[in-house]
């Protein structure tokens, strides 16, 4: 039997700013309801692939499929409504509004019923579709465990608390690949295992491939299918965890030599 088609294919990316090469012919597979996850050094490239693969920026060479579809110059907009999202390393959370309408802004590519069609509810049904769209946003706020701050501005949120409404906002596209950038950069360990536990159980339950960055080696470990590590723009390993971690070139580049530091880390 044929191996099923990777959900999104990533080849020969380089991207490049002016006489900086922030990629260079980067080349790999997410699996369909895997976790990917993205490891390197600060500066390797990490974000700077994701932002490719969410159209912020248009790679200099190269080609992205997603679900066997060329999406490599298609706006960012349109790439919510195919079933892409994304959480960005730095929060970008509406501050002044509140929790259940940070997250309904996820929901708005969903919409069908515009303003005008809207105005008669009783006619167009743009009252039901509210409703529906509203079931869906305390389904992920239940699944999130963030009832007791709904209606709390998100602005005065702990970080922590931010960091999970931004991961509820991304949800709430239903996308079947979502973008994670550090969603654990800044949290402490209870806030570590809580988040890897929403994240397995997006993959797990929800059904949702997952690609990661993530620092945190332990986390990558644990709940991670496969690793790719970027150093300098160029991707210099991929695998299992385990083998990628054995990777002589990775320990150098990014783990260091100091056996101390490699024991540690595989423990």
């Amino acid at each position: 039997m044929a191996a099923e088609a990777p959900i999104l294919a990533v080849e020969g990316i380089s991207l490049r700013f002016g006489g900086v090469r922030a990629l260079t012919e980067v080349t790999f597979e997410v699996r369909r309801g895997e976790v990917f996850s993205i490891i390197g050094p600060n500066g390797a490239g990490k974000t700077s692939m994701v932002n490719c693969i969410s159209g912020r920026y248009q790679p200099t060479e190269g080609t992205i499929h997603f679900e066997g579809a060329d999406i490599t110059r298609l706006p960012t907009r349109k790439r919510a409504a195919i079933g892409l999202g994304r959480t960005f390393q730095n929060l970008a959370l509406f501050g002044h509004m509140t929790v259940l309408d940070n997250i309904m802004v996820g929901r708005h590519h969903l919409l069908r019923r515009g303003f005008l069609s809207g105005m008669p509810y009783w006619f167009t049904g743009a009252e039901r579709e509210e409703i529906a769209h509203r079931r869906e946003v305390e389904e992920i706020i239940d699944f999130l465990e963030i009832q007791h701050v709904r209606k709390a501005t998100a602005g005065t949120l702990s970080y922590g608390l931010r960091k999970r409404v931004e991961l509820a906002r991304a949800v709430a596209l239903r996308p079947k690949l979502i973008l994670l950038d550090e969603p654990m950069a800044g949290m402490n360990l209870e806030e570590k295992e809580d988040m890897a536990r929403f994240i397995l159980d997006l993959n797990e339950e929800w059904g949702m491939t997952v690609l990661m960055i993530e620092h945190d080696m332990s986390v990558v470990m644990d709940i991670s299918h496969r690793v790719m590590v970027l150093d300098f723009g160029r991707k210099i390993a991929d695998g299992t965890p385990e083998a990628v971690l054995a990777d002589p070139q990775v320990r150098r580049a990014y783990l260091g030599e100091g056996d101390e530091v490699n024991a540690e880390v595989a423990a």
